[in-house]
Formats: structure tokens, C-alpha cells, sequence
């Protein structure tokens, strides 16, 4: 389905617009037209159904389940649900923004947030094809306790305070709907299916009108840099496995930009021509998970305390599974 998205860009950047496939601004035409339209689609799409849900489903039943009783199945719940779904960091933020006005704890939301970007089932398979079975399972797995121990991380330092105004209100009236809930379960309020709709209309439409701007802003600085990787120069200065070229290639991806279906290709020629598995892949994870587009639209959502804690937490976390990997590479 999301291949839509890119036959569009394909269109209107190689056939209305008559740029070459072959040229780097094509590429970076191509690749800001597909994200945009894509992240503007799941920004209605997913936050109107999302609000649908709120106000058609008995939502606080599973939002009591995940924020109080099985908080550690929460977090283990959100970092799965990242893990299958099929977006990059920034088409992550409709849902963010939708789990956080459904009252979910941001821990919750955060573990769906920092594993969505680092798998997907396309990223897995050829990464599967790449470095075989035994990598690929350890890397879904260390990938999904990231976002799990970032989650907790989060929530134990009480991450919710450092959200931007409106966020925090979202989160404040969806967890207030929950204990009005848990108050008057006799007496729950049922919405006419007009009402459901005008009230996710509304939402949709509130939401996209803050971040919209944002979106361009961020998806242009990525499409600018897009396509712009120094292969050569990586591995000619990152190539002999010194400990400090796991945390250099992690704060060289940080102005990069890509999803984790894209940066496979650079994974694979930064591997064939001798980079370290480890350093290999905690240059893409920063690249794919913390990169300049991506936080300049979570700035949106969250104050600055908020998107340096998160910042540093993956930082720490991609460095660590870099000398992981260079670690445990002759064992494999």
C-alpha cells in the first residue's frame, strides 16, 4: 500500500517535473515528494481513525491494561506494534500523537516510537539476506529492548513533564477519561456515529494544522542530505574496528536521513568493503532513528528536556549495540 506513495513521486518528479532517476537532485525530489505526501496521509489518516476508535471503543479498558496493571506488557506491546509496522521515524509521529491523546503513558508510546524506525518486516528480510538468520534475530531483538528499556527509562524519570502544552493536555484529558471511567463504568457516554466524526475531524484537522509546516521543514533538510552518504570516507577512516569508531559513526548519521528499507543498500556496501558489522549498524540505526529531520518534528511534541534525554538515550543505546555487535561478530 505504501508502495502508492512512491509510483506518485515517481510520477510527478520523473514524468511532470522530467528530472533524471540518474541525477542526486531527482533522488532528492523523488524521496521529499514520497515522504511528504506519505506522512500527510498517515498524519489525517491515522490520527481521525485513532480518535474514531476513541470515541467508538471502549479504549480506557486497554489503556487501564497497559498503564496500570501490565505496565511491562505495555511496554513489551509497544515495542512489537513498532516493530510490524511498516513506518519511518517521522511517519511514527501521527501515531505518537494519537497514542498520547489516548492517554497511553509515554513510556508506552516512546517504546513504539524508538523500535518503528529501526524494523520493519522488509527491513528484516533483507537484512536476513544480508548477514543471515542468527544476525537478523539478534538485532530484532536488541532493537526492540532499546525502545523497551528506553520506555522504562522514560517513564521512571517521568518524561511526560518535558511534552510541549498541548501534548501534556492530550495526555491529562485522555487519562482523566480513564479514571471518570473506572468512577462510572454503569454510565458510559455513547457518541452518535455524526459526533464520532466530527469529533476525529476535529482532532485530525487540529493536529495536522500544528505540524504540517514542520513535516516540509523536516522531510526537506532529509531529502537535501538524502543520497549524500560518504561511503568511501567511512570506511577508509572508521574501517579497523578502533573502539572509538562505533560512537564516530554514530554522531555521523545524526545529519543523515533515511527509513530502515532504504539504508540496507548503504549497510551492505559499508560491509562489503570492510567496515565492521557493529559500526556498520550503529551508523545506520543513527541514521535511521536519530537524525536532524526527525527531531526537528518531535520538537513539535516535546520541550527540549525531553528531546536531549531522548537524544543521548539513543546515542548511548546505538553505541552500545555497535561494540555489541563488533564483539560478538567472530562467535556468529
Amino acid at each position: 500500500m505504501l508502495g502508492i506513495f512512491s509510483d506518485f513521486a515517481s510520477w510527478f518528479t520523473y514524468t511532470i517535473l522530467e528530472l533524471s532517476a540518474e541525477t542526486k537532485l531527482g533522488d532528492a525530489v523523488h524521496f521529499f515528494i514520497e515522504d511528504v505526501s506519505k506522512i500527510f496521509v498517515l498524519l489525517l489518516v491515522m490520527i481521525y481513525v485513532i480518535a474514531l476508535m476513541r470515541a467508538s471503543l471502549n479504549v480506557e479498558t486497554v489503556r487501564d491494561y497497559l498503564a496500570r496493571k501490565h505496565r511491562g506488557v505495555g511496554y513489551l506491546m509497544g515495542s512489537s506494534f513498532g516493530a510490524i509496522t511498516p513506518f519511518c521515524s517521522c511517519s511514527s509521529i501521527p501515531i505518537f500523537l494519537g497514542f498520547t491523546s489516548a492517554g497511553i503513558p509515554v513510556g508506552i508510546t516512546m517504546a513504539f516510537l524508538i523500535t518503528s524506525p529501526l524494523i520493519n518486516e522488509v527491513a528484516v528480510l533483507l537484512l536476513m539476506s544480508l548477514l543471515g538468520w542468527k544476525f537478523t534475530v539478534l538485532y530484532v531483538v536488541i532493537g526492540m529492548s532499546v525502545g523497551i528499556l528506553g520506555g522504562l527509562f522514560l517513564d521512571a524519570i517521568k518524561a511526560e513533564r518535558w511534552l510541549q502544552s498541548f501534548a501534556a493536555k492530550a495526555l491529562e484529558k485522555g487519562q482523566a477519561q480513564t479514571n471518570e471511567s473506572t468512577k462510572d463504568v454503569a454510565k458510559p457516554k455513547k457518541l452518535s456515529i455524526k459526533e464520532r466524526h466530527q469529533f476525529a475531524k476535529t482532532e485530525s484537522f487540529e493536529i495536522f494544522g500544528r505540524v504540517w509546516k514542520w513535516v516540509i521543514i523536516g522531510v526537506g533538510l532529509g531529502a537535501a542530505l538524502h543520497g549524500f552518504v560518504p561511503d568511501g570516507w567511512i570506511q577508509e577512516h572508521l574501517g579497523d574496528g578502533q573502539w572509538w569508531s562505533v560512537p564516530a559513526a554514530v554522531l555521523l548519521g545524526i545529519p543523515l536521513y533515511s527509513n530502515a528499507t532504504g539504508v540496507i543498500p548503504v549497510m551492505e556496501s559499508l560491509i562489503v568493503n570492510g567496515l565492521p558489522i557493529g559500526t556498520t549498524l550503529a551508523f545506520c540505526m543513527s541514521t535511521v532513528a536519530a537524525s536532524f529531520p526527525e527531531f526537528i518534528l518531535l520538537k513539535q511534541v516535546m520541550q527540549w528536556k525531553l528531546l536531549a534525554t531522548l537524544f543521548a538515550l539513543l546515542l548511548v543505546a546505538f553505541t552500545l549495540v555497535g561494540w555489541l555487535f563488533n564483539f560478538f561478530t567472530p562467535f556468529l
